[in-house]
């Protein structure tokens, strides 16, 4: 048995996915980033490892006003397993760009591994992702954003 019950870890998750959702909406990721304790440890197979709180915060409003990351503003998840054992969830998370105009999904997902850590906090997140994987997907919404502006315009 765990050291957390079955549902305080589905209530960790349940927040975590709605702070990541309304961060991205509004542009402001502090309430995802107060998701993770102080001391938490965020590795991005791109971009690196953040350690701290604070140094994931600067890191995550960086990278996500830069464009293309900007146009991604929703996060669904396709499935996710939790391992009450270890107080870890492994999601499949789509990053969704935003509809260009077409009513098309443009998306590609990664491998998140959520580790909890007690108080409605993570201690750590790992991405694994093929970044091979998102240059077509950018491709065909950057396609799709200039047909849909020529066509109305």
């Amino acid at each position: 048995m765990g050291k957390w019950d079955r549902s305080e870890l589905q209530a960790a998750h349940d927040r975590f996915i709605v702070a990541a959702n309304e961060s991205a909406s509004s542009g402001s990721w502090t309430q995802w980033a107060e998701m993770f304790t102080e001391d938490a440890e965020y590795i991005e197979h791109h971009y690196g490892r953040f350690h701290g709180r604070r140094e994931i915060l600067a890191w995550i409003s960086i990278t996500m006003a830069e464009w293309p990351n900007s146009e991604m503003t929703m996060f669904p998840h396709d499935w996710c397993v939790c391992d009450e054992d270890t107080g870890r969830w492994i999601c499949q998370i789509e990053n969704r760009f935003n509809d260009p105009g077409d009513g098309g999904v443009y998306q590609a997902s990664n491998i998140t591994i959520l580790t909890y850590a007690g108080k409605m906090q993570f201690s750590s997140e790992e991405d694994v992702y093929n970044p091979a994987t998102f240059a077509p997907v950018v491709k065909a919404w950057m396609e799709a954003s200039r047909a849909h502006s020529a066509g109305t315009s």
